[in-house]
């Protein structure tokens, strides 16, 4: 088994990869899911909201969302998550980040990506484009169908992992950090339209 994992600008363009994968037959138990919430409003109702102030600072996970799509997208939750505020998650890496948080594992959402067999600097960079508004995919792929995952989440114009670190870098950063408050968007603070990369 091998863990793939991507990060698209747009949670449009992850959901089309998760749709993809679900008509090829991946199952929804092997997909996970991780959005931060403004990306994915436009997408997705929001039944609850969280108080970024303090839910994403207990890593609280609270409500339900409710997708326009079927299958696994139908089944995101609302949780939050040291660093990156509230997002949007569904599948196994949503739970064993949520354990993380909670105490039963340690690494929070970069340590859960570098459990699943993500590079430290890929998860450090994966994770810091959530926190900015990206949507996470990550897929745990048999042996049998690895190249087929890897096609289906290529086509879907996904970032490259070196090339935004390097971007992130040129602004002073280094690593993702859990203890930093959420990422405030250009639409956030103004109304405007956000420029996450």
């Amino acid at each position: 088994m091998q863990t793939i994992t991507k990060v698209y600008d747009s949670y449009e363009s992850a959901r089309e990869a998760v749709n993809e994968l679900e008509t090829a037959g991946i199952p929804m138990a092997s997909i996970s899911v991780l959005a931060n919430r403004e990306a994915s409003q436009t997408n997705v109702d929001v039944d609850v909201d969280v108080d970024d102030s303090t839910e994403a600072g207990t890593g609280a996970g609270v409500g339900a969302v409710v997708g326009g799509a079927a299958g696994l997208l139908t089944g995101l939750g609302l949780l939050a998550i040291p660093g990156l505020g509230p997002v949007v998650a569904a599948g196994w890496l949503a739970s064993t980040a949520l354990g993380a948080v909670a105490g039963v594992a340690t690494g929070g959402i970069v340590g859960s990506l570098i459990s699943a067999g993500v590079p430290e600097d890929h998860a450090h960079v994966y994770s810091e484009a959530v926190r900015r508004g990206g949507t996470l995919v990550s897929v745990q792929a048999g042996d049998h169908n690895v190249a087929e995952v890897q096609t289906i989440l290529g086509n879907f114009t996904p970032l490259d992992p070196v090339a935004q670190g390097a971007t992130y870098r040129k602004t002073g950063w280094s690593k993702f950090d859990p203890q930093g408050a959420p990422y405030e968007s250009a639409r956030s603070a103004n109304g405007n339209e956000r420029s996450v990369m």
